[in-house]
């Protein structure tokens, strides 16, 4: 990752800006506070802090820098948010590894982009034509506005073998181009034509609100119904979703997803005010997919048709959304009925009663394996979702729901799927080792270790000068949990003003909680020292303890190696410090 580009893009952009663009941000007490878009929020539980740039939410623990608001808030991975940000600070990304070709791949990919604005211009003004009248016709007996045509843009490919190829020829393209572009195909004798030929048009478009791809319905007799673009270099299918660029706006807001599975159910929805409502194009829900989606809300309804494809559908996505911790409930269509008609014959009304009536989705899940499933693949279902669960609290929050649900013992059910038992039963203690380990790394407290850790490193982040002289103590001598000595390792070795880049996502929130609380009770004067000669004093008392388990261990070694002589050495040693104790 190239470090300097971070810093300097955090460096040239004011956090505030570009959270103000999705959050109502107010001053409160030299910071900003608004509504948290991560979760379920009215008041104002975001603080965002420009001086040292980062954002932290009380109600969800959210937190990071620009880079990370900024890819959670558009469903970016860490580098795509980066380039995206640096690109807009006029900030050139330099210390990566020099690709050759890297600016050839940037041209050619623009040249697509490119390719698909012209090509999407003359879909639209196709339907605005003599040419386009059928399919008009087709949209306003479907119910559609104009509106949400030019919402859309929505546009029409005439029955023509070559007539997009012509008009991009006009652009100075090529025919290859267009294959290579995914606008036209080329059989396998050579002959290259147009792809979406005699189509109603739907443009695809990224987060950024660029075309990238389209999907085609014929309007007339012929298969099949709906052609999608294949994969290109600026378009693979199983990472968008059709209308999130327009929806995502009002998904933070709403903190709702509606997700749906065909172009006309999306705009359908957007017509009668679901706004915040999306699609999948053309394949399964995807992984990528829900992770780009929930970055912009807490929540997603996913509306399919009610046969049986559908509800198998439903069962795997739900399964999918459920995993990455965010609400889901299921929306099934009346038999014969899609979103598009529903809403056509029966308004938002119609659609709200099934809304209304639509289970949770791990209560549909639940549901479904019940009535539909052997018990033995119940039980692998539940086993299979526990287990690529990988946040240890989600598991101890599903746990007992799944169990409940599926009519199953919680205790049997918890110890076949290796969970955390809530007994102190030392026999079972191998079976809560692991979870617990988990837990540490983390960052969720698990006992006494995890809190004194939490207490004492609270020092160090929000008083940094104290750093080295706290090193040359031994600070790392206090410290129980892994993830406590790693997070002060690079509290130790990195530079001030450097340290956020390096940490893990765990690291980062409880190291932006401790910098936010120390705005309301910071320490100084008297109160300072007392706090510094309190953990000075843990050092010491911990370097003891220390200093007796490796005496006694010594005397162990020597009593089991017959060495008498040594041990009562040792032993003499033991006493004179304990004496010594006693009088100080």
């Amino acid at each position: 990752m190239d470090r300097s580009g971070v810093e300097a893009v955090k460096a040239r952009i004011n956090i505030s800006d570009i959270v103000r663009r999705y959050v109502d941000l107010k001053p409160v007490s030299g910071r900003w506070m608004g509504a948290c878009p991560f979760h379920q929020e009215t008041k104002p539980s975001m603080s965002v802090n420009d001086e040292e740039g980062f954002f932290y939410c009380f109600g969800c623990q959210a937190s990071g820098d620009v880079i990370d608001f900024y890819g959670r808030i558009n469903g970016l991975e860490f580098r795509e948010s980066l380039e995206q940000l640096a690109a807009e600070a006029g900030i050139e990304l330099s210390n990566v590894p020099r690709d050759p070709h890297a600016a050839e791949r940037k041209a050619r990919k623009q040249k697509l982009i490119d390719m698909h604005l012209e090509s999407s211009d003359w879909f639209q003004r196709n339907l605005r034509m003599a040419a386009g009248n059928h399919a008009m016709k087709y949209l306003t007996n479907r119910g559609m506005t104009q509106e949400m045509i030019e919402k859309f843009g929505l546009g029409y490919s005439p029955d023509d073998w070559h007539g997009l190829d012509h008009f991009l020829k006009t652009k100075g393209r090529t025919s290859e181009e267009g294959v290579e572009a995914g606008l036209l195909s080329k059989n396998d004798k050579g002959n290259i034509y147009d792809r979406f030929r005699g189509r109603l048009i739907f443009p695809i478009q990224n987060l950024s609100g660029r075309v990238i791809a389209f999907g085609g319905r014929i309007i007339t007799d012929g298969e099949p119904k709906y052609l999608n673009s294949s994969d290109t270099p600026i378009y693979k299918k199983g990472d968008h979703l059709y209308g999130l660029s327009l929806a995502r706006s009002t998904m933070t807001r709403s903190k709702r997803a509606i997700l749906t599975e065909g172009y006309m159910d999306v705009i359908s929805l957007h017509q009668f005010g679901y706004t915040d409502s999306c699609g999948v194009l053309g394949t399964a829900l995807t992984p990528d997919q829900v992770k780009r989606l929930t970055g912009f809300c807490s929540r997603v309804d996913l509306v399919f048709d009610g046969d049986g494809a559908g509800r198998k559908a439903a069962l795997k996505s739900s399964r999918m959304i459920l995993l990455q911790g965010v609400a889901c409930k299921v929306v099934l269509m009346p038999d014969g009925e899609d979103v598009d008609s529903l809403l056509q014959a029966k308004g938002a009304e119609g659609f709200e009663a099934c809304m209304s009536a639509a289970p949770d989705g791990l209560d549909f899940c639940m549901t479904t394996l019940r009535d539909k499933f052997a018990p033995r693949e119940i039980i692998a279902w539940a086993k299979s979702f526990l287990s690529d669960l990988s946040d240890a609290s989600l598991k101890a929050y599903y746990l007992p729901r799944l169990a409940g649900g599926l009519g199953l013992s919680e205790a049997d059910f918890r110890r076949d799927a290796g969970a955390m038992s809530p007994s102190r039963n030392t026999q079972q203690q191998p079976q809560r080792r692991q979870p617990v380990k988990q837990r540490q790394q983390a960052g969720i407290a698990v006992g006494k270790d995890d809190t004194d850790d939490r207490y004492f490193l609270r020092f160090p982040i929000q008083y940094p000068d104290y750093v080295s002289h706290l090193a040359e103590r031994g600070f790392d001598r206090i410290l129980r949990t892994d993830w406590a000595k790693a997070l002060w390792e690079k509290l130790v070795n990195t530079q001030p003003g450097h340290i956020t880049s390096l940490l893990n996502e765990q690291e980062k929130g409880f190291y932006y909680r401790c910098r936010e609380e120390m705005r309301s009770n910071i320490l100084s004067g008297r109160d300072l020292l007392d706090e510094w000669n309190h953990i000075c004093n843990k050092i010491t008392f911990g370097q003891d303890k220390m200093n007796k388990r490796q005496l006694t261990e010594a005397i162990r070694q020597a009593q089991q190696n017959g060495d008498t002589h040594r041990a009562m050495e040792l032993l003499a040693l033991k006493e004179s410090r304990r004496r010594d104790d006693e009088q100080h």
